[in-house]
């Protein structure tokens, strides 16, 4: 397997498939997942010739479950040596929630002063920011978020289960039909991870300002979100993140879950390659 060491110390688990001369797709994972969880969409673009690269944040997946640096800017750290290691050029990087704050502050910080970055796509993201405060009343009560917190701290197995087959993918929306499969690969990454990355990402995703990320960003930027979207509300997230971004388009999917990307990859999959080759 393939792994980066970053500077301080923490190895960094990667994939790189494809042809090395084609152009990069990079994937960022969303909370508490890792790499895997683009799979429908790294087999799609690797049918379409490019080349795919997609890293477990530290503390996710494969990466080592270190305690330290579970916040945004330790992740867009670590991208950074991973996009350097591979010297990564005209890339294209794509984002799902926490995720998608990853590549807002990778790109803003690493990948446009070095010249790396071609677009961004940001999916269901959690910019420009989540929490509920004076300056973002329209934000999710902190107390959701100790709510969230307490429920791993007490039972990170049973929390998980909660989350998947609840509001995630929708599975707990009328008429929605749950599919064990997916419900159980998003479990079997999440428990993956360590206990202490998942927990301290809560603040990550949660608090973390990326309003001035966002007016950093020049490079052409999809934000693609769902209306249904019961974790990452779209009204105080993708509407605002359009409004902060100098280039940026939105597209928005009725009807569609947070986890659009694994229940609808026939949808996103293809609005993706569009984005990507205009």
């Amino acid at each position: 397997m393939a792994y980066v060491t970053t500077k301080d110390g923490v190895d960094i688990f990667y994939k790189d498939w494809g042809p090395k001369d084609a152009q990069p797709i990079v994937f960022h994972h969303g909370w508490p997942l890792s790499s895997d969880d683009w799979d429908a969409q790294i087999l799609f673009f690797l049918q379409h010739g490019f080349r795919v690269v997609a890293h477990d944040r530290r503390g996710h997946g494969r990466s080592a479950q270190v305690g330290e640096g579970h916040d945004m800017d330790h992740y867009a750290d670590d991208a950074a040596a991973v996009m350097e290691h591979l010297d990564l050029r005209n890339a294209v990087h794509i984002g799902h929630s926490t995720g998608g704050g990853e590549v807002a502050r990778y790109v803003a910080r690493h990948g446009q002063p070095q010249g790396r970055v071609a677009k961004a796509v940001l999916v269901s993201a959690v910019p420009p920011l989540m929490v509920k405060t004076a300056a973002n009343p329209g934000g999710t009560p902190l107390e959701v978020f100790d709510g969230f917190r307490s429920a791993l701290a007490a039972n990170r197995s049973q929390f998980f289960m909660d989350v998947t087959s609840g509001p995630f993918y929708g599975f707990n929306l009328p008429g929605a039909t749950p599919v064990p499969g997916v419900i159980q690969n998003w479990w079997r990454q999440g428990m993956t991870g360590g206990a202490k990355a998942h927990y301290d990402g809560i603040k990550a995703f949660s608090e973390t300002d990326q309003t001035e990320d966002l007016k950093l960003i020049t490079v052409p930027t999809l934000v693609m979100h769902g209306d249904a979207d019961q974790v990452v509300p779209i009204d105080d997230a993708a509407r605002l993140s359009v409004k902060l971004l100098k280039n940026g388009t939105l597209k928005v999917y009725a009807g569609y879950p947070h986890g659009m990307l694994t229940v609808h990859a026939d949808v996103i999959n293809p609005d993706l390659l569009a984005f990507v080759k205009a």
